[in-house]
Protein backbone atom coordinates (compact mmCIF):
# COMPACT_ATOMS: atom_id res chain seq x y z
CA UNK A 1 0.00 0.00 0.00
CA UNK A 2 0.68 3.74 -0.70
CA UNK A 3 2.91 5.12 2.67
CA UNK A 4 -0.05 6.49 4.70
CA UNK A 5 2.18 7.78 7.43
CA UNK A 6 4.21 10.89 7.36
CA UNK A 7 7.12 11.76 9.97
CA UNK A 8 8.02 15.18 9.35
CA UNK A 9 11.06 16.77 10.65
CA UNK A 10 10.34 20.18 12.05
CA UNK A 11 12.74 22.89 13.64
CA UNK A 12 12.57 25.65 15.40
CA UNK A 13 11.50 27.67 12.19
CA UNK A 14 8.49 26.08 11.88
CA UNK A 15 6.25 25.49 9.12
CA UNK A 16 8.59 28.03 6.99
CA UNK A 17 11.50 25.92 7.50
CA UNK A 18 9.81 22.83 5.70
CA UNK A 19 9.94 22.49 2.05
CA UNK A 20 6.91 21.49 -0.32
CA UNK A 21 6.65 17.63 0.40
CA UNK A 22 6.66 18.06 3.86
CA UNK A 23 3.76 20.78 3.22
CA UNK A 24 2.29 19.09 1.24
CA UNK A 25 2.06 16.25 3.37
CA UNK A 26 0.74 18.48 6.63
CA UNK A 27 -2.31 20.15 4.18
CA UNK A 28 -3.35 17.10 3.32
CA UNK A 29 -3.34 14.95 6.48
CA UNK A 30 -6.33 14.13 8.17
CA UNK A 31 -4.65 13.90 11.56
CA UNK A 32 -1.25 15.29 13.08
CA UNK A 33 0.20 14.05 15.91
CA UNK A 34 3.48 15.79 17.83
CA UNK A 35 4.06 17.42 20.98
CA UNK A 36 2.12 20.57 21.84
CA UNK A 37 5.43 22.98 21.06
CA UNK A 38 5.58 21.35 18.04
CA UNK A 39 1.65 21.76 16.74
CA UNK A 40 2.02 25.39 18.12
CA UNK A 41 4.74 26.08 15.06
CA UNK A 42 1.91 25.29 12.21
CA UNK A 43 -0.06 28.01 10.84
CA UNK A 44 -4.13 28.12 11.25
CA UNK A 45 -4.59 27.08 7.48
CA UNK A 46 -3.95 23.51 8.40
CA UNK A 47 -7.03 22.36 8.81
CA UNK A 48 -5.95 18.67 10.15
CA UNK A 49 -6.90 17.55 13.46
CA UNK A 50 -4.53 18.16 15.87
CA UNK A 51 -3.40 15.56 18.80
CA UNK A 52 -0.75 15.79 21.59
CA UNK A 53 1.05 12.48 22.44
CA UNK A 54 -0.62 10.66 25.29
CA UNK A 55 1.03 10.55 28.49
CA UNK A 56 2.74 8.25 29.34
CA UNK A 57 3.86 8.26 25.88
CA UNK A 58 2.35 6.05 23.21
CA UNK A 59 2.58 4.82 19.90
CA UNK A 60 -0.81 3.63 20.17
CA UNK A 61 -2.83 6.66 18.70
CA UNK A 62 -1.07 6.43 15.66
CA UNK A 63 -1.09 2.91 14.82
CA UNK A 64 -4.36 2.83 15.68
CA UNK A 65 -4.93 5.31 12.24
CA UNK A 66 -3.52 2.88 9.89
CA UNK A 67 -4.87 4.07 6.18
CA UNK A 68 -5.59 7.24 6.76
CA UNK A 69 -3.23 10.12 6.03
CA UNK A 70 -1.38 10.84 9.00
CA UNK A 71 1.76 13.32 10.02
CA UNK A 72 3.97 12.91 12.45
CA UNK A 73 5.59 15.79 14.01
CA UNK A 74 9.35 15.49 15.16
CA UNK A 75 12.42 17.42 16.23
CA UNK A 76 14.76 17.64 13.62
CA UNK A 77 15.72 13.98 11.60
CA UNK A 78 12.86 11.28 13.09
CA UNK A 79 15.27 8.70 12.93
CA UNK A 80 18.27 10.05 15.00
CA UNK A 81 17.10 9.18 18.57
CA UNK A 82 13.87 10.39 17.44
CA UNK A 83 9.70 8.84 17.19
CA UNK A 84 10.70 8.02 13.77
CA UNK A 85 12.61 5.51 14.76
CA UNK A 86 10.33 4.02 17.29
CA UNK A 87 7.57 4.30 14.18
CA UNK A 88 10.12 2.22 11.85
CA UNK A 89 9.97 -0.82 14.52
CA UNK A 90 6.15 -1.17 14.64
CA UNK A 91 5.38 0.09 10.41
CA UNK A 92 6.79 -1.30 7.89
CA UNK A 93 9.16 0.94 5.58
CA UNK A 94 6.45 1.06 2.23
CA UNK A 95 3.78 2.22 4.54
CA UNK A 96 5.60 5.29 5.95
CA UNK A 97 7.44 8.38 4.46
CA UNK A 98 9.91 10.39 6.77
CA UNK A 99 11.33 14.13 5.82
CA UNK A 100 13.85 15.05 7.45
CA UNK A 101 15.57 17.99 8.78
CA UNK A 102 18.91 18.88 10.03
CA UNK A 103 19.38 17.09 13.29
CA UNK A 104 20.45 19.21 16.42
CA UNK A 105 23.72 17.19 16.58
CA UNK A 106 23.94 18.69 12.49
CA UNK A 107 23.45 22.10 13.86
CA UNK A 108 25.90 22.39 16.26
CA UNK A 109 28.42 20.41 14.47
CA UNK A 110 27.93 22.86 12.03
CA UNK A 111 28.13 25.86 14.48
CA UNK A 112 31.46 24.51 16.22
CA UNK A 113 32.87 23.59 13.22
CA UNK A 114 33.27 20.01 14.83
CA UNK A 115 33.46 17.37 11.88
CA UNK A 116 30.21 15.10 13.08
CA UNK A 117 31.60 11.83 11.67
CA UNK A 118 34.75 12.80 14.75
CA UNK A 119 31.95 13.49 17.20
CA UNK A 120 30.95 11.27 20.16
CA UNK A 121 27.02 11.61 20.06
CA UNK A 122 25.04 10.80 24.00
CA UNK A 123 21.71 11.00 24.35
CA UNK A 124 20.59 11.36 27.95
CA UNK A 125 16.78 11.89 26.85
CA UNK A 126 14.56 9.50 29.08
CA UNK A 127 18.24 7.69 30.27
CA UNK A 128 20.36 8.02 33.36
CA UNK A 129 22.94 10.73 33.28
CA UNK A 130 25.49 8.17 34.64
CA UNK A 131 25.62 6.94 31.02
CA UNK A 132 27.60 9.82 29.84
CA UNK A 133 30.14 8.24 32.18
CA UNK A 134 31.42 5.64 29.50
CA UNK A 135 32.11 8.29 26.80
CA UNK A 136 34.57 10.33 29.36
CA UNK A 137 38.11 10.30 27.79
CA UNK A 138 40.83 13.50 27.58
CA UNK A 139 40.74 15.21 24.02
CA UNK A 140 36.78 13.29 23.40
CA UNK A 141 34.27 15.70 21.85
CA UNK A 142 30.84 15.22 23.07
CA UNK A 143 27.39 15.95 21.87
CA UNK A 144 24.89 15.22 24.24
CA UNK A 145 20.96 15.47 23.70
CA UNK A 146 19.63 16.81 26.87
CA UNK A 147 16.34 15.99 29.26
CA UNK A 148 15.49 19.00 30.10
CA UNK A 149 16.57 22.14 31.08
CA UNK A 150 18.75 21.15 34.49
CA UNK A 151 21.04 18.95 32.24
CA UNK A 152 23.79 21.10 31.64
CA UNK A 153 24.31 21.75 35.44
CA UNK A 154 23.49 18.03 36.32
CA UNK A 155 26.40 16.99 33.24
CA UNK A 156 28.82 19.73 34.94
CA UNK A 157 28.63 18.57 38.67
CA UNK A 158 29.31 14.88 36.71
CA UNK A 159 32.54 16.09 35.06
CA UNK A 160 33.89 17.61 37.87
CA UNK A 161 32.97 14.70 40.35
CA UNK A 162 34.95 12.32 37.36
CA UNK A 163 37.71 14.69 37.35
CA UNK A 164 36.83 16.48 33.88
CA UNK A 165 36.51 19.65 35.59
CA UNK A 166 38.68 21.57 33.52
CA UNK A 167 36.40 19.96 30.32
CA UNK A 168 34.37 23.22 28.27
CA UNK A 169 31.00 23.53 27.65
CA UNK A 170 29.02 24.88 25.52
CA UNK A 171 25.08 24.79 25.99
CA UNK A 172 22.88 25.59 22.86
CA UNK A 173 19.54 26.75 23.22
CA UNK A 174 16.52 26.59 20.67
CA UNK A 175 18.79 25.61 17.43
CA UNK A 176 18.05 27.16 14.68
CA UNK A 177 15.44 29.50 15.93
CA UNK A 178 15.22 33.13 16.50
CA UNK A 179 15.24 32.51 20.25
CA UNK A 180 18.86 30.45 20.11
CA UNK A 181 21.10 31.27 21.88
CA UNK A 182 24.74 29.77 23.61
CA UNK A 183 25.89 29.38 27.24
CA UNK A 184 29.34 28.27 27.50
CA UNK A 185 32.09 28.16 30.53
CA UNK A 186 34.02 24.93 32.17
CA UNK A 187 32.59 22.35 34.37
CA UNK A 188 34.58 23.85 37.56
CA UNK A 189 33.07 27.26 37.02
CA UNK A 190 29.54 26.32 35.09
CA UNK A 191 27.39 29.35 36.84
CA UNK A 192 24.15 28.30 35.19
CA UNK A 193 21.38 26.74 36.97
CA UNK A 194 19.05 26.40 34.49
CA UNK A 195 18.64 26.41 30.74
CA UNK A 196 16.42 26.22 28.11
CA UNK A 197 14.04 22.75 27.98
CA UNK A 198 14.82 22.24 24.46
CA UNK A 199 19.15 22.63 24.84
CA UNK A 200 21.96 20.24 23.21
CA UNK A 201 25.47 20.05 25.37
CA UNK A 202 29.27 20.22 23.61
CA UNK A 203 31.70 19.23 25.62
CA UNK A 204 35.88 19.10 24.71
CA UNK A 205 36.38 16.66 28.04
CA UNK A 206 39.89 17.52 29.42
CA UNK A 207 40.60 15.69 32.52
CA UNK A 208 42.86 16.40 35.75
CA UNK A 209 46.01 15.25 35.91
CA UNK A 210 44.59 12.79 38.34
CA UNK A 211 41.86 11.34 36.93
CA UNK A 212 41.93 7.37 36.80
CA UNK A 213 42.83 6.23 33.14
CA UNK A 214 39.52 3.88 32.19
CA UNK A 215 39.84 2.36 29.04
CA UNK A 216 37.54 0.34 27.10
CA UNK A 217 40.21 -2.38 26.28
CA UNK A 218 38.90 -5.37 29.51
CA UNK A 219 41.17 -5.37 32.04
CA UNK A 220 40.28 -2.24 33.78
CA UNK A 221 42.53 -1.30 37.04
CA UNK A 222 40.84 -3.34 40.07
CA UNK A 223 40.73 -0.27 42.08
CA UNK A 224 37.78 0.76 39.56
CA UNK A 225 35.30 -1.29 40.85
CA UNK A 226 33.53 -1.40 44.91
CA UNK A 227 34.46 -4.66 45.75
CA UNK A 228 34.74 -6.80 48.67
CA UNK A 229 37.96 -9.00 47.40
CA UNK A 230 34.96 -11.00 45.36
CA UNK A 231 36.55 -9.55 41.96
CA UNK A 232 37.83 -11.47 38.99
CA UNK A 233 41.37 -9.71 38.84
CA UNK A 234 42.38 -7.45 36.06
CA UNK A 235 44.69 -9.98 34.18
CA UNK A 236 42.26 -12.76 34.46
CA UNK A 237 39.23 -10.76 33.57
CA UNK A 238 41.11 -9.32 30.43
CA UNK A 239 41.88 -13.27 28.97
CA UNK A 240 38.17 -14.13 30.47
CA UNK A 241 36.19 -11.65 28.20
CA UNK A 242 38.70 -12.40 25.27
CA UNK A 243 37.06 -15.64 25.07
CA UNK A 244 33.86 -14.53 25.54
CA UNK A 245 34.09 -11.83 22.83
CA UNK A 246 31.71 -9.62 22.76
CA UNK A 247 29.68 -8.62 19.73
CA UNK A 248 27.36 -5.93 19.57
CA UNK A 249 23.71 -6.34 20.52
CA UNK A 250 24.91 -10.06 22.35
CA UNK A 251 23.63 -10.62 26.06
CA UNK A 252 25.97 -12.37 28.65
CA UNK A 253 24.76 -13.51 31.90
CA UNK A 254 27.32 -12.92 34.77
CA UNK A 255 26.39 -15.74 36.96
CA UNK A 256 27.68 -15.18 40.58
CA UNK A 257 28.64 -11.93 39.60
CA UNK A 258 30.20 -10.80 42.90
CA UNK A 259 30.81 -6.62 42.13
CA UNK A 260 29.41 -6.98 38.56
CA UNK A 261 33.46 -6.56 36.95
CA UNK A 262 32.93 -9.49 34.13
CA UNK A 263 29.29 -8.02 32.82
CA UNK A 264 30.16 -4.52 33.31
CA UNK A 265 33.16 -4.56 31.11
CA UNK A 266 31.39 -6.63 28.95
CA UNK A 267 28.71 -3.85 28.09
CA UNK A 268 31.83 -1.03 27.71
CA UNK A 269 32.93 -3.10 24.95
CA UNK A 270 30.20 -1.76 22.88
CA UNK A 271 27.31 0.46 23.77
CA UNK A 272 24.61 -2.44 22.15
CA UNK A 273 25.95 -5.37 24.53
CA UNK A 274 23.67 -6.39 27.41
CA UNK A 275 24.33 -7.79 30.57
CA UNK A 276 21.73 -9.82 33.30
CA UNK A 277 24.12 -9.89 36.51
CA UNK A 278 22.90 -13.04 38.59
CA UNK A 279 23.49 -12.17 42.37
CA UNK A 280 22.34 -13.53 45.56
CA UNK A 281 24.68 -11.12 47.95
CA UNK A 282 22.92 -7.85 48.92
CA UNK A 283 26.24 -5.97 49.66
CA UNK A 284 27.40 -7.13 46.53
CA UNK A 285 24.06 -6.43 45.04
CA UNK A 286 25.20 -2.73 46.23
CA UNK A 287 28.61 -3.00 44.77
CA UNK A 288 26.99 -3.86 41.16
CA UNK A 289 24.61 -0.79 41.46
CA UNK A 290 27.21 1.55 42.21
CA UNK A 291 30.11 -0.07 39.79
CA UNK A 292 27.73 0.15 36.95
CA UNK A 293 26.88 3.64 36.72
CA UNK A 294 30.15 4.45 38.05
CA UNK A 295 31.50 2.92 34.93
CA UNK A 296 28.65 4.26 32.48
CA UNK A 297 26.46 1.21 32.16
CA UNK A 298 23.63 1.86 34.06
CA UNK A 299 21.33 -0.05 31.45
CA UNK A 300 23.19 -3.59 33.42
CA UNK A 301 20.21 -5.14 34.98
CA UNK A 302 20.68 -6.73 38.33
CA UNK A 303 18.84 -10.37 39.08
CA UNK A 304 18.44 -10.79 42.89
CA UNK A 305 18.92 -14.22 43.72
CA UNK A 306 21.44 -17.82 43.68
CA UNK A 307 21.91 -19.67 40.54
CA UNK A 308 20.40 -22.28 39.76
CA UNK A 309 17.12 -21.30 40.39
CA UNK A 310 17.14 -17.74 39.44
CA UNK A 311 18.09 -18.20 35.66
CA UNK A 312 15.03 -20.58 34.89
CA UNK A 313 13.29 -17.57 33.36
CA UNK A 314 15.82 -15.08 32.02
CA UNK A 315 15.87 -14.27 28.48
CA UNK A 316 18.55 -16.83 26.81
CA UNK A 317 22.02 -15.36 25.96
CA UNK A 318 24.42 -15.28 23.72
CA UNK A 319 27.25 -15.68 25.99
CA UNK A 320 27.75 -17.08 30.14
CA UNK A 321 30.11 -16.40 32.19
CA UNK A 322 30.10 -18.24 35.48
CA UNK A 323 31.92 -16.37 38.14
CA UNK A 324 30.84 -18.71 40.94
CA UNK A 325 28.63 -21.56 42.01
CA UNK A 326 30.05 -23.83 39.30
CA UNK A 327 29.60 -26.68 41.78
CA UNK A 328 26.34 -25.82 42.93
CA UNK A 329 23.84 -28.82 41.69
CA UNK A 330 22.53 -28.03 38.40
CA UNK A 331 24.45 -24.71 37.62
CA UNK A 332 26.51 -25.80 34.73
CA UNK A 333 23.92 -28.12 33.24
CA UNK A 334 21.14 -25.29 33.20
CA UNK A 335 23.24 -22.45 31.92
CA UNK A 336 24.52 -25.05 29.29
CA UNK A 337 20.82 -26.16 28.45
CA UNK A 338 19.60 -21.95 28.29
CA UNK A 339 22.48 -20.79 25.89
CA UNK A 340 21.61 -20.20 22.79
CA UNK A 341 23.41 -22.31 20.02
CA UNK A 342 26.41 -20.62 18.71
CA UNK A 343 27.00 -19.14 22.66
CA UNK A 344 29.98 -18.91 24.41
CA UNK A 345 30.30 -20.55 28.08
CA UNK A 346 33.28 -19.57 30.29
CA UNK A 347 33.70 -20.60 33.94
CA UNK A 348 36.80 -20.10 36.39
CA UNK A 349 37.55 -22.23 38.98
CA UNK A 350 39.66 -21.88 42.23
CA UNK A 351 39.00 -24.60 44.50
CA UNK A 352 39.74 -28.32 43.17
CA UNK A 353 35.80 -29.11 43.74
CA UNK A 354 35.27 -26.52 41.18
CA UNK A 355 37.82 -27.73 39.07
CA UNK A 356 37.19 -31.15 39.29
CA UNK A 357 33.56 -30.08 38.10
CA UNK A 358 34.96 -28.24 35.13
CA UNK A 359 37.17 -31.00 33.88
CA UNK A 360 33.99 -33.30 34.31
CA UNK A 361 31.48 -30.75 32.67
CA UNK A 362 34.22 -31.08 29.92
CA UNK A 363 34.41 -34.93 29.49
CA UNK A 364 30.92 -34.54 28.25
CA UNK A 365 30.73 -31.23 26.44
CA UNK A 366 34.28 -30.27 25.16
CA UNK A 367 36.20 -27.23 25.57
CA UNK A 368 39.40 -25.82 26.37
CA UNK A 369 40.87 -25.66 29.69
CA UNK A 370 43.31 -23.24 30.33
CA UNK A 371 45.75 -23.11 33.49
CA UNK A 372 46.29 -19.06 34.46
CA UNK A 373 48.95 -18.27 36.59
CA UNK A 374 49.79 -14.58 37.33
CA UNK A 375 52.73 -13.70 39.67
CA UNK A 376 53.62 -10.10 41.11
CA UNK A 377 56.89 -8.78 42.13
CA UNK A 378 56.36 -7.48 45.80
CA UNK A 379 59.51 -6.71 48.49
CA UNK A 380 61.65 -9.50 50.01
CA UNK A 381 63.63 -7.68 52.77
CA UNK A 382 66.09 -5.25 50.74
CA UNK A 383 65.43 -7.22 47.22
CA UNK A 384 62.09 -8.34 45.47
CA UNK A 385 60.60 -11.12 44.84
CA UNK A 386 57.38 -13.15 42.51
CA UNK A 387 54.51 -13.37 45.03
CA UNK A 388 52.28 -15.58 42.96
CA UNK A 389 48.57 -15.40 43.38
CA UNK A 390 46.20 -18.41 43.45
CA UNK A 391 45.84 -20.45 39.89
CA UNK A 392 42.53 -19.64 37.83
CA UNK A 393 41.60 -22.66 35.71
CA UNK A 394 39.19 -21.57 32.52
CA UNK A 395 36.57 -23.62 30.72
CA UNK A 396 36.00 -22.00 27.13
CA UNK A 397 33.76 -24.25 25.16
CA UNK A 398 31.31 -22.91 22.06
CA UNK A 399 27.72 -24.43 21.84
CA UNK A 400 27.52 -26.04 18.42
CA UNK A 401 24.41 -25.54 16.49
CA UNK A 402 22.89 -28.97 16.74
CA UNK A 403 22.86 -29.22 20.52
Amino acid sequence: MAPWLTVVGIGEDGFSGLGKQARRALIGASRIIGSPRQLALLPRCISAARQDWPSPFSLAPVLALRGEPVCVLASGDPMFYGVGASLARQVPAEEMQVLSMPSSCAQAAARLGWPLQDVQVVSIVARPLATLNAHLYSGMRLLVLSNDGGSPAAIAALLRERGFGPSRLQVFEHLGGAAERRLTGSADDWAHAEAAALNLVAIECQATADAPRLSRTPGLPDDAFRHDGQLTKRDVRAITLARLAPQPGELLWDVGAGCGSIGIEWMRAHPACRTLAIEADEGRQGFIEYNRDALGVPGLQLIRGKAPQALAELERPDAIFIGGGVTREGVLALCWERLRPGGRLVANAVTLQSELALAHFRQQHGGELTRIHVAQAQPLGAFDTWRQALPITLLDLVKPFDA
